[in-house]
């Protein structure tokens, strides 16, 4: 396998890249049929909104009368098997559009309860849980934020929740990736079992999920098995490494409604907001979202089959089901943790001349490192990785808009951990 004579990698890592290349044809052949599976649906939604040329036309202003922007709506709302759907380029990350959807549909005094642990740092400061009180989040408002735990094997606790969920309970919040964890991502059905328990204890509540990172690796989204509203962001899955920006909240007609007046003003809604010429970017990102995502599927295949045979723990393991594109590495010491990080850096198309440090970083509680050479600042759809420097030491890899370039990534960084 001597296929990147320019870069220099050792025969002891090339024997291994072979090996794992050989176990991982046969996931990378379930990853294609999802791939057709989702891209026939992409060209169906597509079909079914009429997208056209003038669908990219420009709007300035007020954005009345945006045609193009409507009709990206109803694309995302079809391919993700929901009623609605609200896209827009001024969602400025994927936190952005959960604390749209969060304070468009709660309100003082009702209680939220996160079925699954700690959510991601930079909720937190949203939730304003303990540590991380700022100033205008959902506890200012009146909002109690409560949380079941998940089970040491990193499922739900269906005993606990049996307790806590009742009437009084009016959202109950989901994150289906893994965030800095290691625990194992939530599958759709997983999804849909913890709606459906949620419904029988408390029939008038919200299902909300975080979808990050999860969109398009299943062929069916949480809205349509059970959630009432997901949101996530653009520079990740479904913006297929095109969109420049943005972010989606997708689920129940009237509830993507409210957030709609959150996003601008309360019986304006999704009316305003001009789109200043990405519709064609945003279009064409949904478009290649499926193709991209198996490609950096493929890329976290790759990379959990050639760590293992290394020696270092992976999550998931190379044989397990995937629901998300994030792949955990197991590094055990924090000079191998930046060395990997160096190494992703280095097989970049963009600054890869930059050696990433160790910094502090907004909603972070630790120093984190970060390697992504991206076309779109922070997109993690392209070959990216990133960890807090904390124990046990493990970086979340994520992306890779072709598989060929997202495998010498993961080798480039296997080189560097070797060089330790």
């Amino acid at each position: 396998m001597d296929i990147f004579p320019k870069f220099n990698l050792s025969k002891k890592l090339m024997d291994a890249a072979q090996e794992a290349q050989l176990s991982a044809q046969e996931h990378f052949g379930r990853i294609e049929q999802n791939q057709r599976w989702n891209q026939q649906k992409m060209l169906e939604a597509f079909q079914a909104a009429r997208v056209s040329e003038s669908s990219f036309s420009i709007s300035t202003g007020y954005g009345y009368g945006d045609r193009g922007r409507d009709q990206l709506d109803l694309v995302y709302a079809q391919a993700f098997g929901a009623e609605d759907a609200l896209v827009r380029s001024n969602f400025v990350s994927g936190t952005h559009a959960l604390t749209v959807a969060l304070f468009g549909v709660l309100r003082p005094g009702d209680t939220v309860l996160c079925v699954t642990g700690t959510p991601y740092d930079t909720i937190q400061g949203v939730f304003g849980l303990p540590g991380r009180e700022v100033p205008g989040s959902l506890r200012d408002f009146g909002i109690v934020y409560e949380q079941v735990d998940l089970l040491p094997d990193g499922t739900p606790d269906y005993q606990e929740l049996q307790r806590e969920i009742d009437g009084s309970v009016r959202m109950v919040y989901i994150q289906r990736s893994k965030g800095y964890s290691l625990r194992p991502s939530l599958t759709v059905a997983e999804i849909e079992k913890l709606a459906d328990f949620a419904k029988r204890r408390s029939p008038g509540c919200i299902v909300m999920v975080d979808n990050c990172y999860g969109e398009f690796v299943e062929r069916e989204e949480p809205c349509a098995h059970g959630a009432d509203l997901m949101a996530g962001s653009l520079i990740k899955n479904p913006g297929g490494g095109m969109a420049p920006t943005g972010g989606y909240i997708a689920g129940r007609r009237d509830l993507v409604e409210l957030c709609s007046y959150r996003l601008t003003t309360p019986g304006t809604g999704r009316e305003l907001g001009c789109t200043l010429g990405h519709n064609r970017e945003l279009f064409l990102g949904a478009f290649h979202a499926p193709f991209v995502t198996g490609e950096a599927l493929k890329t976290a295949v790759f990379a959990a089959e050639l760590f293992s045979r290394l020696g270092y723990g992976v999550n998931p393991g190379p044989q397990e089901i995937r629901t998300d594109i994030i792949q955990a590495v197991e590094l055990e010491t924090r000079e191998k943790l930046i060395a990997f990080c160096r190494g992703i850096q280095k097989a970049s198309p963009v600054d890869s001349f930059v050696t990433p440090e160790p910094s502090p970083m907004p909603g972070y509680d630790s120093d984190v490192i970060m390697a992504a050479g991206t076309f779109t600042l922070g997109a993690s759809i392209e070959l990216s990785a990133d960890a807090p420097l904390r124990e046990p030491y493990a970086v979340w890899m994520q992306g890779g808009l072709n598989y060929p370039s997202g495998q010498l990534g993961v080798l480039m960084a296997a080189e560097e951990v070797l060089r330790v």
